[in-house]
């Protein structure tokens, strides 16, 4: 019989189809074509392209000028990093001016290595970079809420194939995140817990779910995950926001997140995916209720009228099943 599982963080209903349900090898794609030159003469993230991207406003090489990751404005922002946040409302039409940032990470020199394929060591860099693009977009008091993350193949929303990672800042709190926060402070109202230590100290107690554990992570696929293999990354530590990781922190996740899309990579052949880090603002690393977190999401399914019609999820796979099939994937 079918399942209906509560996401507690998410606050989402998830049907867990297990009549519809399929082997966690039976969502292995056909091996996509994935560029296999690591230069591309014609893209622009290529090394000895800089011109064509707008001036970087970060960057990391070796003592011969040569670049490892640089950080350049989108040349097509969603967002402008000029003007004031203004607020207009005529009637009940309210909008606010298209203000914030824009910046996209290109992640390494070579067209082909993405984080799957990379070193850890490469990983702990990019998320050097993203703590400081993160404490660096807050440092200006017209940005509400920053927002990094990483989109992995055409079904994922990616229109250029070099690897690349973006941050948008703007100057809204967006709705879904408020709503999480909120949910999240009434959970602490209830209870005096964090919702997130609390889920975390399920799924470690469980144990069925989880695909990475270690001294400052938990990386599992949640028990009402919203779609196949949907994965989490828990920081043990409580910490409401990112820009608090430490550098024995950022060399554990990324471990946890080399690793585990290493294992996507090779146990479902290189699946479009998204990832997106989950955190407040630096200001708010006090508060009890809300705890950062980064959220991977293959794109193995297609969400259809049912879910848009009712907010809540069908996933055909069973959590349990997929995390096994994780653990037992080799990455060497």
């Amino acid at each position: 019989m079918p399942e209906l599982r509560l996401n507690l963080i998410t606050r989402e209903w998830v049907i867990i189809a297990k009549e519809r349900a399929r082997r966690p090898e039976d969502f292995k794609g056909i091996p996509l074509r994935r560029p296999q030159a690591d230069y591309l003469k014609a893209c622009p993230f290529c090394p000895g392209n800089e011109d064509k991207t707008p001036p970087e406003v970060f960057c990391v090489g070796d003592a011969e000028g040569r670049w490892r990751v640089r950080v350049v404005p989108n040349k097509f922002a969603a967002l402008s990093d000029t003007g004031e946040v203004k607020r207009t409302r005529v009637g009940v039409k309210n909008m606010v001016a298209g203000v914030g940032r824009h910046e996209v990470i290109i992640e390494t020199p070579l067209h082909n290595l993405n984080p799957a394929l990379m070193e850890p060591s490469h990983v702990e860099e990019l998320i050097h970079i993203y703590k400081n693009r993160f404490l660096d977009a807050y440092l200006d008091p017209r940005v509400e809420h920053v927002i990094i993350f990483r989109n992995h193949g055409e079904r994922a929303g990616t229109s250029l194939e070099h690897p690349h990672s973006q941050l948008i800042a703007t100057p809204v709190v967006p709705v879904q995140f408020r709503d999480r926060v909120m949910a999240a402070m009434h959970y602490f109202d209830d209870t005096g817990e964090c919702m997130v230590c609390d889920v975390l100290k399920s799924e470690l107690e469980d144990g069925s779910r989880v695909i990475f554990d270690s001294e400052h992570f938990l990386t599992f696929i949640p028990f009402a995950a919203l779609s196949p293999f949907h994965t989490w990354i828990f920081p043990k530590r409580h910490s409401a926001t990112f820009s608090t990781i430490t550098e024995p922190e950022i060399k554990d996740l990324s471990l946890h997140l080399q690793g585990v899309l290493a294992k996507l990579h090779r146990g479902l052949n290189d699946p479009d995916y998204n990832f997106v880090l989950r955190s407040s603002r630096p200001k708010d690393a006090g508060n009890d209720y809300c705890h950062w977190y980064l959220s991977i999401i293959p794109r193995l399914t297609r969400t259809a009228g049912f879910e848009m019609g009712s907010g809540m999820y069908i996933n055909t796979s069973l959590p349990e099943e997929s995390a096994e099939f994780l653990r037992s994937t080799p990455i060497d």
